[in-house]
């Protein structure tokens, strides 16, 4: 199995509930997006934003504004940037489908078959991530859907996580989080819960290696640590 799983820390038996995000981790949407970014900027003639991309991962819209703002000017045309990067973005998945990542259904499978909760937290708006559920039949896994437009501030502030342990009806301590951006195990770990990334685009800093309780490679390693620890 391929995986580094901080030892000093436990993921065992002690919870039954995972929240997962969703881009980069359900969906390989990331890759996709940085390069409609790309696309985008080269047509407005905005320079090179993929420090800003890199930023916006995991930022509800609301952040993103300030993110982009902070490092390009308050005059980078935001609203128009995203919008045309949205309408390409969404132009792709019509033609080309959604991608799942590896493992999704296999996993989801798994949890629900056996008695765990399962619940969303994405920063990205409840249109988009109730249409790319119903698209790949994986809304019924959920038990609760929350989203970056539901809380003023997402990821990497704690609100999303706080308020879907909420609606879940457990304590953030006895839950996991599964993500795969720094913003995002930064707003799992400042809500209290165990954040286990599966990094997609961008690899843990030291930074983010000290937050961890697990780092896999994929949704298949995760599900076979889990299946063999309750096997134990």
């Amino acid at each position: 199995m391929k995986l580094i799983l901080h030892q000093r820390k436990a993921l065992g038996a002690m919870t039954n509930t995972i929240i997962f995000d969703m881009d980069g981790v359900l969906f390989d949407t990331e890759k996709v997006s940085s390069e409609c970014w790309a696309e985008v900027a080269e047509e407005m003639k905005l320079g090179d934003l993929r420090e800003g991309f890199k930023g916006c991962v995991g930022l509800n819209r609301t952040d993103a504004e300030i993110l982009m703002h902070n490092l390009y000017g308050k005059d980078f045309p935001f609203e128009e940037f995203i919008e045309t990067s949205h309408a390409l973005m969404k132009r792709r998945f019509l033609e080309e489908g959604i991608p799942l990542k590896e493992g999704v259904k296999e996993i989801l499978k798994y949890l629900t078959e056996n008695g765990y909760i399962v619940g969303l937290a994405s920063s990205t708006g409840r249109e988009s991530v109730m249409e790319h559920l119903e698209q790949a039949g994986l809304t019924h896994y959920f038990r609760t859907v929350v989203t970056g437009d539901t809380v003023e501030h997402s990821k990497p502030n704690p609100d999303i996580y706080l308020k879907a342990c909420e609606e879940l009806g457990v304590s953030p301590v006895n839950a996991i989080a599964i993500e795969d951006s720094p913003n995002g195990i930064r707003s799992a770990y400042r809500a209290g819960m165990k954040p286990v990334m599966v990094p997609d685009l961008i690899e843990p800093t030291a930074e983010i290696e000290a937050m961890l309780y697990g780092k896999f490679y994929s949704l298949l390693d995760v599900m076979d640590y889990m299946k063999n620890r309750n096997k134990g």
